[in-house]
């Protein structure tokens, strides 16, 4: 789950950030406000981006916050902690793959198509079979009344984490650059293409730009 809490920030932003030394300054944009971010993106001179944020909910699991988290410049990151507070199924249930994908022998950390049905099959058995084990094992230390700090430490990787994360746009397109790439794990890049679709609703005229300057 993903949802955008509070934006900052037009197009016509980033261009009256970059005009600000000429004392010129638009309510809209423009043809010469579409050639300004245009030269502001070929060129890098992303600074004007950095007064644009957006603000998101995000749920998901901890081995996609964990990728996540690494984007840290231009952004502010901030996760409920399970150190805390009891880890509730209901609230964030622990995350199951709609698909099993068979690893990749070129990639170290890729993968490629889906697994076939039979292993697949027993893939989805064995999963839940141990996720559910970990999940009693929790509310079991809980109930012999270990810390919370210390039972959370049985709790699998598929736990979902509840984040609010904000980063400017400069810091947003940093992301889309790494987490769309076909070499990105799917389950993040899921992620980015909801980002991509709020920046286009946000940004249209950045967004557009710097898409096509990745275009082959």
């Amino acid at each position: 789950m993903i949802k955008l809490l509070d934006a900052m920030g037009s197009d016509a932003t980033v261009a009256n950030v970059a005009r600000v030394s000429l004392g010129r300054r638009v309510e809209s944009v423009g043809p010469d406000e579409e050639r300004l971010i245009r030269y502001l993106l070929r060129h890098e001179h992303t600074s004007p981006l950095r007064h644009c944020f957006a603000q998101f909910h995000i749920v998901a699991p901890l081995f996609v916050l964990r990728q996540w988290g690494k984007h840290q410049v231009g952004c502010s990151w901030n996760e409920i902690s399970y150190r805390y507070v009891e880890h509730d199924a209901e609230r964030a249930p622990i995350w199951e793959p709609e698909e099993w994908r068979e690893g990749s022998a070129s990639v170290k950390q890729g993968s490629r198509g889906p697994l076939s049905q039979k292993p697949a099959e027993y893939a989805t058995e064995l999963y839940r079979e141990t996720v559910l084990k970990a999940e009693e094992a929790y509310h079991r230390l809980l109930s012999l009344g270990v810390a919370r700090e210390q039972a959370r430490a049985v709790l699998p990787q598929a736990v979902q984490a509840e984040v609010i994360w904000t980063a400017s746009l400069q810091a947003l397109l940093h992301f889309l650059d790494l987490r769309l790439a076909p070499t990105a794990q799917a389950e993040i890049r899921e992620y980015a293409q909801i980002i991509e679709t709020t920046i286009a609703g946000l940004w249209p005229v950045t967004l557009r730009e710097w898409k096509a300057l990745r275009e082959p």
